[in-house]
């Protein structure tokens, strides 16, 4: 295979709405974004999603489709200077707004306050339309002046058949492949390297065709394994093992295992990953894997997202070492996490129930006429500050959400719980 030829990714790249693959809620036929696009009348926006769901590529299309300049720059190696650059040559190729340029910024959820305040005016005045790309939620990364000012629409990850039909259509349609007359006999192991990344999905595809015997070149799941084990960093050649190690990091804190997970954290800072990014899964993770088993480590994942968002690179560094080494030498619940998940999986089961009427409040005189706030039972009027009283609507009664984990701290709650209800919930 020739050197300078550009990634199967790349010349599969599609050039149009029609040839586009995936999210349907957005492009598909009379969806909103496609009749914003085909009347021209579009406006500054935002592509939150996964990687390698299209967000570039859909960025690119409507520049093309709308015949305005595309302007492309990266959070992780522009700065404010880039942006003025872009912004200037915008402003000499604008003729009254009749060849407004689209300015896409990927990854934009790492743009400092000041490189998105950069932005802000030329967005205002209509220099640019503004097309920006996040894996995080943009109401935490993007500022609410320019969050204002942007619709944010959601990518989807890409369904089974999306990622079916762009292999066929690679194996047919491109220059290169459709020489080999390539039989896809399974599909499974592509599926599965590629997590739902198209981009990766090509790669591995790339990588997998590469190594086809010219008298059978077959794809199966055990060919594809056996390839692609060999030739991992080829395939992941762009970056995209972000969401394997973030995996790995977060079960190694899980496994109570302090020196593999500063490893990976160490993978991750090396990498060049998001500080914030990292941190914001601590504050995840102490609520789901620690829980009440040590209260004390959610406090201080909480103290971690702060300091390493006032603080920065590279000082950030030790906060999170700290923070991870604390964690991982935690003791471990996910009590609280099973809880919130029984009690949604409840309330979709039972509908909303009415709420008991000694529950309810009783602003009017009306109201206490009818009976709400009746026989309510005030708990801190009680001994040990508990009364003994139905919280829970009369349909699901004794039904217990809340399972204390099995370590010093929740054993602690469970005696508690089971001096004051007895045997009403099991504890």
């Amino acid at each position: 295979m020739e050197s300078h030829r550009a990634p199967l990714a790349e010349r599969m790249r599609p050039k149009s709405l029609d040839t586009y693959v995936g999210q349907k809620h957005l492009v598909g036929e009379e969806a909103v974004l496609r009749a914003a696009v085909l009347t021209g009348n579009i406006h500054s926006m935002i592509f939150w999603g996964p990687p390698g769901v299209g967000k570039t590529t859909l960025a690119q299309i409507i520049a093309t489709h709308l015949k305005r300049p595309f302007y492309a720059l990266s959070a992780i190696q522009s700065g404010v200077k880039d942006i003025r650059e872009v912004i200037d040559k915008a402003k000499s190729q604008s003729f009254f707004g009749a060849n407004l340029p689209v300015l896409f910024i990927d990854e934009i959820h790492r743009f400092s306050k000041a490189q998105q305040d950069s932005l802000l005016g030329a967005v205002e005045k209509g220099i640019v339309t503004l097309v920006g790309a996040t894996t995080e939620n943009p109401s935490f990364e993007v500022i609410p002046a320019l969050l204002s000012r942007a619709q944010v629409y959601l990518m989807k990850p890409l369904e089974r058949e999306d990622l079916e039909q762009l292999l066929n259509d690679a194996i047919s349609k491109d220059d290169v492949l459709k020489k080999q007359n390539i039989d896809l006999q399974e599909t499974e192991a592509l599926l599965r390297v590629s997590g739902g990344d198209a981009r990766k999905l090509l790669n591995a595809l790339e990588v997998v065709a590469s190594s086809l015997p010219a008298d059978a070149p077959f794809i199966t799941n055990t060919w594809v394994m056996k390839v692609i084990q060999q030739n991992l960093a080829i395939y992941d050649k762009n970056g995209e093992q972000h969401y394997d190690i973030i995996s790995a990091f977060i079960k190694s804190i899980r496994g109570s295992d302090p020196n593999a997970g500063v490893y990976w954290l160490a993978r991750m800072l090396e990498g060049g990953e998001d500080p914030l990014f990292i941190a914001r899964r601590l504050v995840i993770l102490a609520s789901e894997d620690i829980g009440n088993a040590n209260p004390n480590a959610f406090l201080l994942a909480n103290s971690c997202f702060s300091a390493v968002h006032s603080v920065g690179m590279p000082e950030s560094r030790i906060i999170l070492s700290q923070c991870v080494t604390y964690l991982a030498s935690s003791p471990k619940s996910n009590a609280a996490y099973m809880a919130i998940g029984s009690a949604q999986e409840l309330v979709r089961s039972t509908g909303n129930l009415p709420v008991p009427l000694h529950l309810r409040n009783s602003p009017t005189q009306m109201m206490e006429d009818i009976g709400y706030g009746k026989d309510y039972n005030y708990a801190h009027n009680n001994a040990g500050n508990f009364a003994d009283q139905e919280y829970m609507p009369d349909r699901i009664q004794g039904n217990r959400l809340y399972t204390p984990g099995n370590n010093p701290r929740e054993n602690e709650l469970r005696n508690y719980l089971k001096k004051c209800w007895d045997d009403k919930y099991g504890y």
